[in-house]
């Protein structure tokens, strides 16, 4: 089974070796010629030492010296050439490494939201890193251990063969053929408690960088005893099955020294039986002294490294599993683009619900025409907030349809559809970096001009430039840390604004604002609604869409009343009773 698993990691990675093919095949070439050369000198030194020991001081100096340059030549050509063959060999490393990282980034954002709400971050962040690093180690393993070792196992049997007698090759052979099936098997087996370790290993990251992400809401409640309990717990389980993977390869590495030694002890005695009865000369005895000690080295290393390329394998298979991750929403083969947009929006009998869980919205029958102002409210769990979810789909509906313009959304491109709306969400995330990036993500090669004329809409440009010391190039820290609720909600405005988009929405986009900063936004809202856009606002607050051309109210994931402001008061339903709670909240506070 394990064996298995390997072979679908080579397979997955052929597309990309294949593209590097011709230095594969030159490095290998280079490391032919590098072993050959190196375990040619050897025998010139067997030819230099019976020289001197036949013929002693009466040796030819001419002779001498030529078997000294030419065994430097070979000793120092094979070197040579095995460092050619890792200048050839480190782009193909890199580049492998690159681009099965790019693809698989690539791959994991173009997955649905369905997808990533369903992982740990933590674990998925763990799984490409291991995959990458494993990608160098299995290239660099190969290379610089695996083959050229292969390559000099061969040559020395060939000489063996050719040189001695039958009982060296046999007994040479048994040793490699015992080492290695030894190897194979016993590391087989602790493969088992690597990737148990790895899951273990997976799921304390996991839980650690989940209790970072939420380190203010652990200091909130005083957990951090809780969480460290709970972390601790965690790195026991792992702790226990990574030393039980570490007693394994103890035993593995006791094993294959007895194998190695025994296997040289088994030569060495037919050597010197060999030499004692006269059928060897001292050169001989020196040649195989030398070869066994030049393969006892890399053998005693190829146990380590094929344990660190099944470890290896294990973790890019877990790597490339998240590739065959299926895309449920992909643009069809046919998809149009929508080069222009004028904002019609029909939502047609639409129901959906996440991952067949509780339905979410049910039979959903929505007109928002160009350039009018269309708010959602409801109670929480009503369904506003998965409305433009649908609408940018980021899930596809289970039945009904979407339309913009009169086109099915499901036939538009995704990229094109996403750039006509602009999204202002209720939960603003804000990326590790500047201000100035943080605002020209919706426009990317916005100037500091059209940075700076948004900042202004968004009524966050005073703070930006008296309140903070470095300005537009100030770091907002992860997730936005370093912002207020409200700063934070602002800058998000200010990306949207930057993207012009046709379709503007706001999911609670002034829920954390203070009066003055909101009434700045509604006045910008209600600007930019009466250009040639349409705006969607899902309100908790309802004094800021009393205006409005039209309030939809959702209840359990049904529309129970439409109509404007003084409409919805008359009837005396659940928009009236939205409006009188909050009405006498405000008087209250009042």
């Amino acid at each position: 089974m394990q064996e298995k698993k390997s072979q679908i990691n080579i397979g997955d990675l052929m597309p990309y070796i294949r593209v590097f093919r011709g230095r594969i095949f030159f490095s290998i070439v280079l490391v032919i010629l590098s072993k050959l050369l190196l375990v040619a000198g050897p025998y010139v030194m067997k030819k230099l030492i019976d020289l001197l020991v036949n013929q002693g001081t009466s040796a030819s100096v001419s002779t001498v010296a030529f078997l000294l340059a030419l065994f430097f030549t070979l000793q120092w050509g094979g070197n040579l050439l095995d460092g050619m063959k890792d200048y050839v060999f480190s782009k193909v490393q890199a580049n492998i490494r690159k681009s099965v990282s790019l693809k698989v980034f690539e791959h994991l954002m173009s997955l649905p939201s369905a997808f990533h709400s369903d992982r740990s971050t933590g674990r998925v962040s763990r799984k490409i890193a291991r995959g990458t690093n494993a990608l160098e180690t299995i290239f660099m393993f190969m290379s610089f251990n695996i083959v050229p070792t292969i390559i000099q196992i061969l040559f020395v049997g060939i000489v063996f063969i050719v040189m001695f007698p039958i009982s060296f090759v046999v007994t040479f052979l048994i040793f490699v053929v015992v080492y290695v099936s030894f190897t194979v098997y016993v590391s087989n087996r602790r493969q088992a408690l690597l990737l148990e370790t790895n899951k273990l290993d997976d799921k304390a990251t996991g839980q650690s960088i989940d209790a970072l992400l939420n380190y203010d809401t652990v200091k909130y409640f005083t957990n951090e005893r809780y969480e460290y309990e709970r972390y601790d717990e965690q790195l026991g389980s792992w702790s226990g099955m990574f030393i039980k993977s570490i007693k394994s390869g103890a035993n593995l590495n006791m094993g294959q020294g007895l194998i190695i030694t025994a296997g040289l002890a088994a030569i060495l005695i037919l050597a010197v039986q060999h030499y004692v009865h006269g059928n060897a000369t001292i050169g001989d005895f020196v040649l195989i002294t030398t070869y066994l000690s030049s393969i006892a080295v890399p053998l005693g290393f190829l146990g380590f490294t094929y344990r660190a390329i099944k470890e290896g394998l294990a973790n890019v298979d877990e790597m490339m599993k998240l590739l065959k991750e299926k895309n449920t929403i992909i643009d069809k083969p046919d998809a149009k683009k929508l080069e222009r947009c004028d904002g019609n929006i029909e939502f047609e009998n639409v129901s959906f619900s996440y991952s067949g869980e509780r339905e979410v919205l049910n039979g959903i029958s929505l007109s928002v025409p160009f350039k009018t102002r269309v708010a959602l409210v409801g109670y929480s769990g009503s369904g506003k907030s998965t409305i433009p979810k649908l609408l940018l789909r980021l899930y596809d509906v289970n039945s009904g349809k979407i339309t913009i313009d009169g086109i099915d959304i499901r036939d538009l491109k995704q990229q094109d559809l996403r750039a006509h709306i602009g999204i202002v969400a209720q939960d603003t995330t804000l990326f590790n970096d500047t201000i100035f990036h943080n605002i020209a993500y919706g426009k990317p090669d916005a100037t500091e001009d059209e940075v700076e004329r948004v900042a202004k809409m968004a009524n966050i440009h005073d703070f930006i430039s008296h309140d903070l010391p470095d300005g537009y190039q100030t770091v907002v820290g992860e997730r936005g840390v370093k912002l207020s609720g409200g700063e934070k909600q602002r800058v998000a405005i200010a990306r949207m604004l930057i993207k012009n988009p046709s379709i503007l929405i706001f999911d609670e986009a002034t829920a954390s604002l203070d009066t003055k900063s909101e009434k700045i936004i509604q006045q910008e809202i209600e600007k930019l609604s009466k250009g040639n856009t349409t705006t969607i606002v899902i309100a908790h607050r309802l004094s800021i869409i009393v205006d409005f051309d039209k309030i939809v109210v959702l209840e359990k994931g049904k529309i129970v009343e439409q109509g404007n402001h003084s409409e919805l008061l008359e009837k005396q339903g659940v928009y009236y009773n939205l409006w009188q709670v909050q009405s006498k909240s405000v008087d209250e506070s009042q």
